[in-house]
């Protein structure tokens, strides 16, 4: 029996505290991790103890899940009197999971004994303590932890934190805490049409969906909490509240309208609407990556399509000001390409890799700094990592865990030693978070009652005298590999080349109609798939090519009559607006055909309409020539690709001449004969009549 005992000790030992280890993988794992015996916390009431003699009670379960049934077994609350030092502290005490290190204290009083427990079967306990009985004397973050023991031996454990609030002299500074949640996503379509490369927005749309919880969290959040919202998204779920069709590799399906999509809409909106809203800009563009490969424009109509397109959907008053990049990574580069835009973004919320302070420091530092840009000063705001993170656990936790160690992160953060005025805290968890409502929920709620927080807007953080000096942005060469690379870009860059085309030749000149098409192809989200970011490329590339293949010259043979004159090149504008463009044309072959200076006025064609040239030409002998045609815009930039068109020549030689000549001479000799024979005749009638009257 104690053999037996030892071994499951440490099989559980390995196991420890399995709510708060990673997931495991394979199918083999799973069944080893849960076959263990598992303690876990339901609730702590009070959360956070505020006098002596506060009557904390502890509820939980022990649960069999080994082959086995076990017993006797003994649950068990330990303390200790000593609190942390610091949030470094913390963080190790809950990733140790050595039995050694346990709170040392075990309470007589708090503890309970399980005779026997079937495998499958679960027992629920429930221990009471006062902070005195505890040991505690001043505000602070305490450990406490419970464990099953088996003779003694404990066989599993969890760790949790307890923070007791007695009043205290000063008061502690109320810090200001800011949330920002973002609603990003990645592109479902290629081009502006009905036509969508996936289903998945209507599976996260209802259930438990990603965009059905972040639902849940926008009706329940404080009016404080910051939301950034990718417009594309909106764009997406508003196409898809008529019909649409999804485009697979074989085929298209048609699907009827979604009219959850327009439900989804309508209740952040009306979620939102008493919320400050942030535009990402459109597509959620890779702003660094496209700063290194020369795509400067994009960032600047991201912004601002971005910007009409959420105030439009969602919420009237949704600002671009304030930037998150992918990661929350910027390098010099990207930010000054923000800074300088029409836009104007005056924030960056970026990750605390970077931008570290500079030395590091003990405590934590405040949010805000300034950076300086091309364009002047522009206000940062560092993510504080540990506190974002317990918004997005990367491994299974619970509610009350999670509440617990945010509950102990920021109490600790209050009193840090020599914090003498409030500081700024900012909560921002990844970019493309899958959250679980309840657990964002609660925290939300923890936040906005604690004595020592202060929920507040982003936008109202400022830098101040708590500010730390940081070391600059911070950008590493892992960082830039993560960008999109100058491989994927190339072709983007060509088709947002082409696309610019389509608007240059309109009359009068506009967006092209594949911005929101090219941004696409820009968006972070294909960093980690960028297979599915080429398709849509190819699809976007193929749509751009069909709309300038919609203006193009008619390619029926020429003739020139002569040796010289002109011949009309005809252009063909199937659009339904009017155009305004240049025709170049060259010979191929100078020595049979020469072509005429042509004046350098454009040619403008209306919507469905067809426009010519007359082009003057010389021909040195008959047969066939060719020239090449190129449209180009009034930029002088080449529109579509040269055409090549075929001249047929007719030129008259010297000999011809004078047989025309010639023609002409005999002609006109006969007609001036037969002039002068009827003249002949008319005098001689006349004489006849004049000799009858002189005889009679």
């Amino acid at each position: 029996m104690i053999r037996k005992v030892a071994l499951l000790a440490v099989m559980s030992v390995a196991s420890l505290a399995p709510l708060v280890a990673a997931a495991p993988s394979s199918a083999a794992t799973v069944k080893v991790a849960r076959e263990t015996l598992s303690v876990s916390v339901a609730s702590i009431t009070p959360d956070v103890p505020k006098s002596q003699t506060d009557v904390i009670t502890f509820t939980g379960t022990v649960r069999n899940d080994t082959a086995a049934a076990l017993g006797p077994l003994r649950v068990r609350l330990r303390y200790t009197p000593q609190r942390f030092l610091d949030r470094a502290t913390m963080a190790a005490y809950q990733s140790d999971q050595n039995p050694a290190t346990l709170p040392g204290n075990v309470s007589p009083s708090s503890a309970m004994d399980i005779p026997a427990l079937a495998v499958g079967a679960q027992a629920t306990w429930t221990f009471t303590a006062t902070p005195v009985q505890l040991g505690y004397t001043a505000f602070g973050v305490y450990p406490i932890a419970v464990d099953v023991a088996q003779n003694g031996v404990p066989i599993t454990t969890q760790r949790t934190y307890l923070t007791y609030a007695p009043p205290t002299t000063p008061k502690l500074p109320r810090n200001r805490l800011a949330v920002a949640l973002p609603v990003i996503d990645q592109p479902h379509r290629a081009t502006d049409g009905d036509t969508f490369v996936d289903d998945k927005l209507s599976q996260s749309l209802s259930g438990k969906g990603r965009l059905a919880d972040l639902a849940r969290i926008a009706l329940a959040a404080p009016k404080s909490v910051t939301w950034f919202v990718e417009p594309s998204l909106l764009d997406d779920l508003k196409t898809m509240t008529k019909g649409y069709q999804i485009k697979t590799k074989d085929r298209t399906e048609g699907k009827p309208a979604n009219d959850t999509a327009g439900e989804w809409l309508s209740t952040m909106s009306t979620a939102l609407a008493a919320s400050p809203v942030v535009a990402t800009p459109y597509g959620d563009p890779d702003v660094t990556a496209l700063a290194h490969q020369g795509l400067d424009a994009l960032p600047g109509r991201a912004i601002e399509l971005g910007g009409q397109t959420a105030r439009a959907l969602l919420n009237r008053n949704a600002q671009t000001s304030i930037n998150w990049p992918p990661a929350g990574m910027l390098d010099a580069d990207a930010l000054d390409l923000l800074s300088v835009d029409p836009g104007k973004v005056t924030t960056v919320l970026l990750n605390s890799t970077n931008l570290p302070p500079q030395p590091p420091v003990t405590h934590t530092p405040d949010a805000a700094v300034t950076l300086d840009s091309v364009a002047g000063p522009v206000k940062a705001l560092v993510a504080d990592a540990e506190l974002s993170r317990l918004f997005e656990p990367t491994a299974p936790t619970s509610v009350l865990l999670s509440t617990q160690r945010f509950i102990a992160e920021t109490a600790m953060i209050a009193a840090e030693p020599g914090q003498v005025t409030p500081r700024s805290l900012v909560v921002a968890p990844s970019r493309r978070w899958d959250p679980n409502p309840t657990l964002v929920t609660s925290l939300l709620k923890t936040a906005d009652k604690l004595p020592w927080l202060s929920l507040t807007k982003l936008d109202s953080i400022r830098p101040s005298k708590a500010s730390v000096p940081r070391a600059g942005l911070t950008y590493t060469e892992q960082d830039r590999k993560e960008e999109l690379s100058a491989k994927y870009l190339a072709p983007v860059k060509e088709v947002a080349a082409q696309a610019q085309l389509t608007a240059s030749v309109t009359t009068p000149k506009g967006p092209s109609g594949f911005d929101a098409a090219v941004l696409r192809l820009t968006s972070s989200a294909w960093r980690n798939n960028t297979r599915a970011g080429r398709a849509i490329t190819k699809l976007v590339s193929t749509a751009v090519d069909e709309r300038i293949g919609k203006i193009r010259i008619t390619d029926a043979p020429r003739t020139l009559a002569g040796s010289n004159g002109v011949v009309p090149i005809s252009v063909k504008n199937s659009l339904d607006k009017p155009i305004t463009l240049h025709i170049d044309v060259k010979s191929n072959d100078r020595a049979r055909l020469q072509i005429q200076p042509i004046p350098d006025e454009p040619l403008v064609i209306g919507g469905n309409q067809s426009g010519t040239l007359q082009v003057g030409m010389n021909a040195t002998t008959s047969g066939d020539a060719t020239v090449t045609v190129q449209l180009r815009t009034i930029d002088n930039l080449p529109y579509g690709k040269p055409q090549r068109l075929t001249i047929r020549t007719t030129g008259y030689t010297g000999i011809a001449l004078v047989i025309v000549g010639a023609a002409l001479t005999v002609m006109l000799a006969a007609v001036v004969t037969r002039i002068l024979r009827r003249r002949s005749e008319r005098r001689l009638a006349r004489a006849g009549k004049s000799r009858e009257s002189e005889t009679v």
